[in-house]
């Protein structure tokens, strides 16, 4: 199929689309949890872009170097391919093998004979007026705006949205891709439409827009924390600059660790001058934050921004005008090029619900996006907790995912699934449908950072919490220290005030009370 002469022009063409290079792989490393997460998204991401097909090239290192390896770490790194090729539902169909040097090199083909579909899934956020609605509403539709907020409207459907100009709640975009190309909404107020992208894009695209007002930051806080987010976009309006909005919600970003895009809106208002003081207020703020800023110019740096921005490392910065579509083609290709972050479907089914719908003929419909695992229609699962702490089966009646049924959906989706066996005024934001034996938390130890906070914090402080879609009440039960203070971190007991929930180890979330915050994880959950 290649000779050493076509692997050398791969590698010296470096990596693409479906093509990746390895070293090696060991077992013992690249198996963990978290490395095998990460390499079974970049497999999937790569057969998508080469169709069904991903060529790895290992014995090459990043910078395109033949290093050829042992036939022991050879074989080794062949078993790994294979372990994350099953996970992802592909198979090894094809190795050859070089000596190079003092050691193999290799170039293994990978396929997948299903359909398969990516979705990325991507929150917005950013001061109100800089255009974070208006931004999606354009890259959704491919229209231009008219300065006034026409394509806004797609996403801000209620009355009082649309008479201030203002969001007020957590809305939804999607468009996708297939066969590299955009797939745009013609009538983005269509649910007819939304079903048909959903169906036929190879790539979906999905955006969570939150709210830019301070008032509604909880809603923010809950559209960033309480979904299964792939990255973050960030927008900062050219005629007004970085303002302490934009950094708290920068900051929200950060401590949900998620890769973060920043968007520089309404460049078409500015001159250059404005432009460039503007991208260097977003440098100077990144950089106080351990982030590398990096200005996107053109499709050529795309590669190794996709390649890169999953490290949270380097921050991508792009100039855009929705009234202009400057830099909406640049958003589109990045996008398309991104890979999935979150590719849990391995884990038992969980998702925490975010709304309550009582639809006539399907009774209760509870939506969210999927945190792990994979769910079918006709499954039976654990609802809850109810008041009590107890749970109850249910089982899926349907699912669908903008509109479009389907008959199954996994980690990643947003869905709205119906339900049978439970009485809607039982349900509530924050509760947990998933597979399994859930149990419900009072109490749970965590390690907290105090961001802002104005006086000391003791023993019986009351702030809001936000775990995944779960916003409750919680009291210091008990700190490591008699007090703490703004920039301190320590070990607190918490407890929910007013009901139990399922949460467990490792969660990550915020508090507030009036402008006092602070974020933390869990470390342990007392039954």
């Amino acid at each position: 199929m290649y000779d050493t002469m076509d692997i050398a022009t791969i590698v010296d063409n470096g990596e693409r689309e479906n093509i990746e290079f390895k070293e090696f792989l060991l077992e013992d490393v690249h198996l963990r949890d978290d490395r095998r997460q990460s390499l079974a998204c970049q497999m999937k991401h790569r057969m998508i872009m080469g169709r069904g097909t991903a060529l790895y090239v290992i014995g090459v290192t990043d910078g395109r170097s033949f290093k050829g390896i042992s036939r022991k770490m050879f074989d080794e790194t062949l078993s790994v391919l294979n372990c994350i090729a099953l996970e992802v539902g592909a198979e090894i169909v094809d190795c050859k093998e070089y000596i190079m040097g003092d050691g193999y090199v290799g170039l293994v083909t990978i396929k997948n004979q299903s359909v398969m579909k990516e979705h990325i899934l991507i929150g917005s956020a950013g001061h109100v007026d800089h255009g974070k609605s208006t931004l999606i509403g354009s890259l959704v539709t491919g229209i231009c705006d008219d300065g006034s907020g026409k394509t806004r409207i797609f996403l801000d459907v209620l009355p009082h949205e649309i008479e201030r100009g203002l969001s007020a709640d957590l809305s939804y975009g999607v468009y996708g891709f297939k066969s590299g190309k955009t797939i745009h909404l013609k009538n983005p107020l269509s649910k007819k439409e939304k079903a048909s992208i959903v169906e036929s894009a190879e790539k979906l695209v999905s955006f969570v827009d939150t709210v830019g007002h301070e008032p509604w930051l909880r809603t923010t806080i809950r559209g960033i924390v309480g979904q299964k987010l792939d990255y973050g976009l960030l927008t900062v309006a050219a005629n007004d600059g970085v303002t302490h909005l934009t950094r708290e919600h920068l900051g929200i970003l950060l401590a949900m660790d998620l890769p973060t895009i920043i968007a520089i809106t309404k460049v078409d208002k500015v001159d250059e001058c404005r432009i460039a003081e503007v991208e260097k207020q977003i440098s100077d703020v990144l950089r106080t934050v351990g982030k590398i800023p990096l200005r996107v110019k053109s499709t050529s740096d795309l590669h190794m921004v996709s390649n890169k921005l999953s490290d949270g490392v380097i921050t991508p910065i792009l100039r855009t005008s929705a009234v202009t579509r400057e830099g909406l083609d640049l958003l589109d290709q990045l996008f398309f090029h991104l890979p999935k972050r979150n590719l849990e479907s391995k884990k038992p089914f969980q998702l925490y619900i975010d709304n309550i719908y009582h639809i006539e003929g399907a009774g209760i419909v509870v939506s969210g996006s999927i945190k792990q695992g994979e769910v079918k229609a006709g499954d039976v699962l654990q609802l809850g907790p109810m008041a009590e702490g107890d749970f109850v089966s249910v089982r899926v009646q349907s699912i669908e995912m903008h509109y479009y049924r389907i008959d199954q959906a996994s980690s990643g989706d947003i869905v709205g699934i119906a339900l049978k066996g439970v009485p809607p005024k039982e349900v509530r934001r924050g509760m947990v449908l998933c597979k399994g034996h859930p149990k419900a938390i009072r109490e749970f130890e965590a390690e907290i950072f105090i961001l802002n906070h104005p006086t000391r914090i003791k023993k019986g402080y009351e702030p809001v919490t936000h775990l995944e879609t779960i916003a409750e009440a919680t009291v210091f039960e008990q700190l490591d220290s008699d007090y703490m203070m703004a920039g301190q971190s320590g070990r607190v007991r918490m407890r929910f005030k007013f009901h139990p929930y399922y949460i467990y180890e490792g969660q990550k979330f915020i508090f507030r009370e009036g402008k006092s915050k602070g974020i933390g994880q869990v470390v342990r959950v007392c039954v």
